[in-house]
């Protein structure tokens, strides 16, 4: 496809990003011809006729080969994107709620219509995840996909535990810096990363499920009793997404997790991303960039552009396979639990206890529970649970609480 001609939806922080590095950039074979946007009364940087109001000024437009889906609204953006495909343009989004959501129909429309859609964008901001889980990784045996999925997030945990800000002035500096939206649910209840995982289980593993079959916690409920046992134990403390593959099935889970700071993930600060491929061959290596911000991401959706020159789509190599695993939540991980007085949680939700300790107030039980329970568990009022590594020892408890060993441990949540 020699000259690409694009149709844009949405001139928010991405949409301006990418307008100005195509400006800048000169590309003489990719130009945007129409900018179609929700709001007639918003000021915005270019003259009001560049501005279109109506999604057929570019649908309907057969100059245009190319719809650059930026958006907000994913049900807006799926009924674009099926318009597009159906009126013979490829497709770029970075919508990654829309593509989660649909996936399975996505991949069937690039059939039926023969066109593409591309989305790096949507995963990782910077990170080019999506298409080296395609190329390079297409024969691999992949055995995990784990790491930082989400800017925001990573940015407040980061203020959090090494300036010592409280939740609400990190996330507060984070609004501010245009890292974090204005109604930050998304980011901070996990939702955002399990959209993204949902996408990479597609890529890495040929697996296709709703996201929300994923469990999911965030970071809202973070104390000072997380801070102190991450400082005690030389720990870090981020939102993670992994997916694991054992034998024929695959798991998958996004939750703050303790991490040693010996460790390369707990080294990845404020909006950057980090995400670790383990495979049979190449061993294990680590994709690191900018998550958030209007460049970084911008530039990932013009990557998808220009391979629109070379005519490419996702080859989906692992969801063709004959050996393409089962998504199931049937795993045991090791957490800690903090619960107030309000809750009676039993020692029979644990599959082991290792330890804990009361203080005023609160109560923490570390132990190995099963996924299903770690999740629901998560979700109860006065409750919270952070992840720790599968071989950890806890060397201190915080200084205001009384510890629990094993036995009273046990003794203390029957």
């Amino acid at each position: 496809m020699s000259k690409l001609t694009i149709g844009l939806f949405g001139f928010g922080c991405v949409g301006q990003g990418l307008y100005n590095i195509l400006e800048r950039s000169q590309h003489e074979s990719i130009g945007v011809k129409k900018i179609v946007v929700k709001n007639p009364e918003k000021d915005r940087p270019l003259p009001r006729q560049r501005f279109s109001f109506h999604p057929d000024d570019i649908l309907k437009d057969g100059e245009i080969n190319v719809v650059v889906e930026l958006t907000d609204d994913a049900d807006a953006a799926f009924a674009i994107l099926k318009s597009a495909l159906q009126n013979g343009k490829h497709v770029v989004t970075a919508n990654k709620k829309m593509l989660a959501e649909n996936l399975e129909e996505i991949v069937h429309l690039q059939r039926r219509y023969n066109r593409s859609v591309l989305y790096e964008a949507a995963v990782c901001g910077s990170i080019p995840i999506i298409r080296s889980l395609e190329e390079y990784y297409a024969h691999e045996e992949i055995s995990s996909v784990e790491g930082i999925f989400n800017g925001s997030t990573n940015y407040i945990l980061t203020r959090v535990l090494e300036e010592r800000l409280s939740y609400a002035e990190a996330l507060n500096e984070a609004r501010r810096l245009g890292f974090a939206e204005t109604d930050p649910t998304l980011d901070v209840e996990g939702l955002d990363p399990r959209y993204k995982l949902s996408i990479v289980l597609l890529h890495a593993f040929g697996v296709v499920i709703s996201p929300e079959l994923i469990p999911v916690s965030g970071i809202t409920r973070m104390g000072r009793e997380e801070s102190e046992f991450a400082q005690k134990n030389s720990l870090s403390l981020r939102l993670c997404a992994h997916a694991v593959k054992q034998d024929d099935k695959v798991f998958a889970w996004v939750m703050p997790q303790f991490i040693p700071l010996s460790h390369h993930l707990a080294h990845t600060r404020l909006e950057y991303n980090a995400v670790q491929i383990t495979g049979e061959f190449a061993g294990r290596q680590l994709l690191t960039g900018k998550g958030a911000g209007s460049m970084p991401t911008a530039l990932a959706v013009l990557s998808d552009i220009i391979a629109l020159q070379n005519n490419y789509r996702y080859p989906l190599t692992k969801r063709k396979s004959s050996k393409c695993p089962l998504f199931s939540t049937n795993i045991s991980l090791n957490a800690w639990v903090r619960f107030d007085g309000n809750q009676a949680i039993t020692w029979t939700v644990f599959n082991k206890v290792f330890g804990g300790y009361a203080n005023a107030g609160c109560q923490v039980i570390v132990g190995e529970l099963a996924l299903d329970t770690i999740a629901y568990l998560a979700q109860q009022e006065g409750v919270h649970v952070v992840l720790l590594p599968e071989d950890f020892k806890i060397t201190s408890w915080p200084a205001a609480g009384t510890e629990i060993r094993r036995e009273a441990a046990v003794a203390c949540v029957q």
